[in-house]
């Protein structure tokens, strides 16, 4: 095939001496050896053939010395035996200059400037050159010089507005100031660290009061804040605390950067308490805290024992929310919490809010569901700490660890009393205990006592529930039973992440009905007992109830006032006719 005319043709100088031309080769002509394509440069103006070294490999270039001629028609041909193709590019000298990269950078610098310094190897042609700068959080700056540099200047720009003691990585490009046609390549990047300055901003600080016999123990926190720069090396703190009321000479003690907090012992006045950063150049600005005297602090504690209870929070997938009232005399928040309640030292942590914040979402890296979380919340002004309000929560609630512990069981026919007295409601719960749910079931059967509600166990079989909705309630009677009966149940304590499985039950018999037994005596028993005595005795109950000869004493004959004389009882036989007579004896028959 005929070879592809060239493409990308262009020509540049980067000493206005010396022009170097490039261009992309076309396709394969499938033509090699000595018919493979040829290429030759012609310059029109001077009407002469460039005596130049070809090289192909990605791109083609061809380097020659110009001379002092400015203005240049170069034409490139290539051929092969099937035919040839052209491409020309003309151009003025001076305006195609391709700057050599900067080199010999080197710099000087102040806390907050640095200025850099490199080597032209372009003698006499004016540059206009670019700096790059990376910053430390990796965002990159372009800094443009503000004047044009010849070969016997040195050429430079200053960076300011630089952090102190903070690295920073620059690298400089250039380009023709008069006729720009492309930028030189970067120069080598050259890593420049800024001098140390006085550790700007304040610590973040904080206390722990701890009352001990004759004073306090005075836990003090610290960290840095995020306006805070160290601005150097070799960190250390110092604290220092003093009397505030007369003035008494001060204390104070150093610690390196590895430590963030210290103990120390006051006794019952009041004392300020400041910490500094230092490094190799000054200290920092003092933070301060006031530790009020035991007299104002008892007040206070009373105050927070009367008047402020633990309020509970929620927490979500983020974090814990937390909200108070906001007092327009504070011009600042404390919140603090422990990461690890359980454990001491608890990890104390704390934040601080504007004047205008009233709610913060709570969030910890420590923070597993579960775990019950204080939270103090503090009103700050003049370096003074008042405890507001205290709240607690959980990241997530989760069902009781433990179920409650039927102590006592009291039995009736119809009922069984059921208690849990000593079941714990506090922090070591997994949840806010909100109540508890009491199941029960007949053992061979599914339960339907009045007044439950159903509730159907994975196995379907139906269970009877009952709902306590105070956690101090830790009592309850079950009725409807019935008597002479096998029954299973289970008490179960419930957070707002819900309850565990039922498992494991316990078993009662519910003893026989006192008043069916009573009943059954009257029935069954009492006339059973008068037939015995009845049959046992029946010659006398005969003579006593149908004798065959009735005695007279008996006959309510008798019982009239006119046939008494006296106390006896008497019957004429004149006055009644009687049916028959019966004389047993003589004996008898001679008394009448």
């Amino acid at each position: 095939e005929s070879p592809d005319a060239p493409n990308d043709f262009s020509c540049q100088t980067q000493d206005m001496r010396t022009v170097t031309c490039t261009w992309s080769q076309g396709g394969d002509t499938y033509l090699y050896g000595c018919h493979s394509p040829k290429y030759t440069l012609y310059e029109e103006f001077s009407q002469k053939k460039i005596p130049c070294t070809l090289s192909c490999s990605e791109q083609c270039s061809c380097s020659w010395d110009i001379g002092q001629q400015r203005i240049l028609n170069i034409t490139v041909t290539v051929e092969n035996p099937l035919g040839k193709k052209t491409a020309t590019d003309v151009f003025d000298v001076t305006h195609r200059i391709y700057p050599a990269a900067p080199s010999q950078l080197w710099e000087e610098c102040t806390d907050t400037k640095i200025t850099l310094y490199w080597t032209h190897q372009n003698k006499g042609i004016e540059l206009f050159c670019q700096t790059e700068v990376l910053l430390p959080d990796g965002k990159v700056e372009l800094h443009n010089s503000s004047d044009t540099h010849l070969h016997y200047a040195s050429p430079s720009i200053t960076l300011g507005g630089l952090q102190p003691y903070t690295e920073y990585t620059a690298r400089v490009h250039c380009g023709a100031a008069k006729h720009f046609w492309r930028w030189s390549e970067w120069s080598e990047a050259r890593t420049i660290r800024t001098n140390e300055a006085i550790p700007s901003g304040k610590l973040d600080i904080w206390r722990e009061i701890t009352p001990v016999q004759g004073g306090r123990n005075v836990t003090l926190f610290w960290k840095q804040a995020p306006s805070f720069q160290a601005n150097g090396e070799n960190i250390s703190y110092e604290v220092t605390w003093e009397k505030v009321e007369d003035g008494s000479k001060s204390e104070s003690i150093s610690f390196s950067s590895v430590y963030n907090s210290t103990r120390i012992s006051i006794d019952n006045h009041s004392y300020r308490i400041s910490i500094t950063a230092k490094n190799n150049v000054n200290y920092s600005l003092p933070s301060v805290l006031i530790i009020a005297s035991s007299t104002a602090t008892m007040f206070s504690s009373f105050l927070d024992t009367k008047e402020l209870k633990e309020e509970q929070v929620n927490g979500t997938d983020g974090g814990i929310f937390i909200t108070w009232e906001p007092r327009h005399i504070y011009d600042n928040y404390i919140v603090d919490w422990c990461n690890f309640p359980m454990l001491q030292p608890c990890d104390l942590q704390w934040k601080r809010f504007g004047p205008n914040t009233s709610s913060a979402l709570i969030n910890s890296a420590a923070f597993i569901p579960g775990v019950r979380y204080s939270f103090q919340i503090y009103g700050s002004v003049a370096n003074k700490a008042s405890l507001l309000e205290k709240k607690t929560g959980f990241l997530r609630e989760l069902p009781p660890l433990l179920d409650p512990v039927v102590e006592k069981v009291e039995l009736t026919s119809n009922a069984v009393a059921l208690s849990w007295d000593s079941y714990p409601t506090n922090e070591s719960q997994s949840g806010f205990v909100r109540g508890y749910h009491v199941y029960v079931s007949p053992l061979q059967e599914d339960c339907s006592l009045k007044g439950s509600q159903k509730h159907v166990l994975p196995d379907d079989s139906v269970l009877c529930k009952y709902t306590i909705e105070n956690p101090e309630e830790k009592r309850y009677t079950v009725k409807h039973l019935l008597s002479n009966t096998k029954y299973k149940l289970v008490v179960k304590a419930y957070t707002g992440g819900g309850e565990t499985p039922i498992v494991n039950f316990i078993y009662i018999d519910t003893p026989v009905n006192s008043n069916m037994l009573y009943l059954l005596v009257l029935l069954v028993i009492v006339p059973a007992l008068v037939a015995a005595i009845c049959r046992w005795k029946m010659k006398w109950v005969k003579e006593c109830c149908c004798p065959v000869i009735p005695s007279p004493n008996k006959s309510k004959v008798l019982s009239f006032k006119e046939f008494k004389i006296g106390s006896e009882k008497v019957l004429k036989i004149s006055d009644c006719v009687p049916d028959m007579l019966a004389v047993d004896s003589k004996a008898e028959a001679q008394k009448l």
